[in-house]
This record gives C-alpha cells, structure tokens and sequence, in this order.
C-alpha cells in the first residue's frame, strides 16, 4: 500500500470516526434532552403538588377554625332555650306581685297570692321538665345515689330501708342527680 493509500485511508477512518462522534454525541444530546423534560415535567408536577398541599392545609386550618368558633358559640348560647324558657315564669311571678297590689280582703288576696304561687311552681316545673330536669320521686325505694338518708327511724307501717319522710326534694339531670333527696328511712 503506498503512502497516499494509507492517507486516504486514515482520512476515511477519521471521516467515520467523527462521524461516529457525531452520532453518539447526538445520542447523548437527545438523550440529555429527554432527562430535562423529565425533570421539567417532574418539577412542574412537584410545584403543582406543593400548591395542593399548601392550599388543602390552609383549607383544614380555615375548618379547624370555623369548628373552634361554632364550639364556643354553641357553649355560649347552651343554655339559650333554657333561659327563653325560663321568662314565662318570670311573667307569673310578675303577675301574681301585681294582683295584691290593690286593696282587698285579706282571704282574698291569700287566696289569690296561694293560687299565683302553685301555677308558678307548676310552670317552673313544667319547664324543668322539658329541659331534662325532673323531681326524685318520694315514691321511689331507697336509692343512695339520689337520696341521702339524713334520720334512721323506727316504723311499723314501712319496711326497712324504706323512704318515711322526704325533707328536701332532690332533682336530676336525665339520669345523673342535680341534688339528692335528703330523707328518712325506715330502720
């Protein structure tokens, strides 16, 4: 082979050479190209999650919130219908003050003042009632969650352990006692 052979055959092996650079270069651009759309498809998606995130947070605190605000408030006004409940009461209390305000016969005015007072205690009552506060019955056997025995006696008529005599009504709440009956039982 002359020299000028070899030559030409260098120069086509540095033509193929190059050439193959060219081509792994290309390679390896698109293949560049493609990990940054990756990435830039990764990061938008990571952008957009983050938004997601904060603005579901924000939402849960706003919740968070409106529920803290809507418990006070509801812990506020709690006794609202009790207390709406309460002023008919108030209003026969003010009418049985009125009716003796004028001159009358004194069994007269007894008479009414009496009757003022037992639909008074008969409204409260009522009004008790409807909120879930009732009286403990003195008909109720001995029980020492309600009651409270105050006086043990003697008694031919009751059986032991048997309520004799109620000194001071007692009332619950649903089921749980406001106060307790103070009572005598039967020894």
């Amino acid at each position: 082979m002359s020299k000028e052979e070899i030559q030409d055959e260098n120069l086509v092996n540095e033509e193929q050479v190059i050439e193959n650079e060219e081509v792994v270069t290309d390679e390896a651009e698109a293949e560049a190209e493609a990990v940054e759309n990756e990435f830039e498809l990764l990061e938008a998606e990571l952008i957009a999650l983050k938004d997601k995130y904060a603005r579901v947070h924000a939402d849960f605190d706003n919740i968070k919130k409106r529920l803290e605000r809507e418990k006070y408030t509801a812990v506020e006004y709690a006794n609202e219908k009790f207390a709406k409940d309460m002023i008919p009461v108030l209003d026969a209390l003010d009418g049985a003050m009125k009716s003796i305000e004028g001159e009358a016969d004194k069994a007269e005015l007894f008479d009414k003042l009496k009757e003022g007072i037992e639909l008074t205690h008969k409204s409260f009552l009522t009004q008790l009632d409807k909120h879930g506060v009732t009286l403990v019955s003195h008909d109720e056997p001995f029980d020492p969650n309600i009651h409270n025995a105050i006086q043990a006696v003697d008694s031919e008529d009751v059986e032991s352990g048997q309520i004799v005599q109620t000194f001071q009504t007692g009332y619950k709440y649903k089921s749980r006692p406001l106060r307790e009956a103070m009572v005598v039982v039967a020894n």
